[in-house]
């Protein structure tokens, strides 16, 4: 331990014991491994295509990207140290270690709603006011959306995450949960965190409520606009282009709605479900968002057909 001028007591680290008790934990977290792995690739080539070809440099596939983006950091904070956990048995993070994941973890995760509100947002632009997409939504329009969205998480999860050091360890130093998780480091704390408990649950609120709200309106919005369309084939088109959107949103608020409300309302459950269900929630949408914008967005299959046609033409196959 180490003592300060101000008396405050600051651990040399904390020992991650969740999921430790659980059956074949490790077979879990190698599981979640292969998922961070395609992860990874899927979003880095999506990131490529995007990046490479000047035709995709749209507000769409700016989002698209931002959102891949997003998707490898956030995966990026938990597998490596549930890697070390559970798979070298190396459960000790150091503590300022311990914030930076901490930080990493919360900023990238707050960051997912929201570009999936910059998602809806573009969908909705595109289908509600398709002779002035152009001009609504431009590419620079789009960069201070996304910006201004970095910043915002950037600066909430630093408020956030800069008073655990304005804490005192003196008790136990077990975090219950797979990382350095902020409310079961928060519990382990000495003295009053009632302020912090505070902060966190509102953050928690607004960062569910506020980007579900947001979808549901421009849903609403985009409904509307493709009931007064007179063709059923204009229709089904229009609602096809964001099936993919809403799967990646049911996926990613569904788990973790249920286990705010389980948690808030304190209904009594298995802990090692909600822990579980969140590392998957955390890791399965990463995995599934460049799977599902590569196979079903016109514009990456004929940019992904060019791109083989092109190395089979150079390189072409031997008989």
């Amino acid at each position: 331990m180490q003592n300060d001028n101000n008396s405050i007591i600051q651990p040399a680290g904390f020992y991650i014991v969740a999921l430790s008790s659980m059956p074949y934990s490790n077979i879990y977290v190698m599981f979640l491994t292969v998922l961070y792995v395609i992860t990874v690739i899927c979003n880095v080539f999506l990131i490529s295509i995007i990046f490479y070809d000047h035709r995709l440099h749209v507000p769409k596939f700016m989002a698209v990207g931002n959102l891949a983006l997003v998707d490898i950091v956030l995966s990026t904070s938990l597998v490596p140290g549930m890697i070390k956990t559970y798979i070298v048995l190396d459960n000790f993070v150091p503590f300022k270690l311990c914030l930076v994941q901490m930080y990493t973890y919360y900023t990238f995760l707050s960051l997912e709603p929201f570009s999936l509100c910059i998602l809806s947002y573009d969908r909705f632009v595109a289908i509600c006011f398709p002779l002035r997409q152009d001009s609504i939504n431009t590419n620079t329009r789009m960069t201070y959306i996304i910006s201004a969205v970095w910043l915002f998480c950037f600066v909430i999860a630093l408020y956030a995450v800069t008073s655990i050091p304005t804490l005192s360890f003196c008790g136990s130093l077990e975090v219950h949960s797979y990382f350095c998780d902020y409310a079961p480091v928060l519990v382990l704390a000495c003295g009053d965190t009632t302020a912090q408990w505070n902060f966190v649950t509102v953050l928690t609120i607004l960062f569910i409520t506020v980007p579900l709200i947001f979808i549901f309106l421009t849903y609403m919005g985009i409904l509307t606009a493709v009931f007064r369309m007179k063709s059923n084939q204009s229709r089904f088109k229009a609602l096809a282009t964001c099936t993919e959107h809403l799967i990646l949103v049911a996926l990613f608020f569904i788990p973790i709605v249920i286990i705010f409300c389980f948690t808030f309302f304190g209904i009594i459950w298995n802990p090692r479900v909600g822990l579980v269900s969140l590392s998957l929630s955390s890791l399965i949408t990463p995995c599934v968002n460049p799977i599902l914008y590569s196979l079903k967005t016109k514009e990456i299959r004929s940019r992904i057909h060019s791109l083989l046609t092109q190395r089979l033409s150079v390189h072409p196959l031997k008989t």
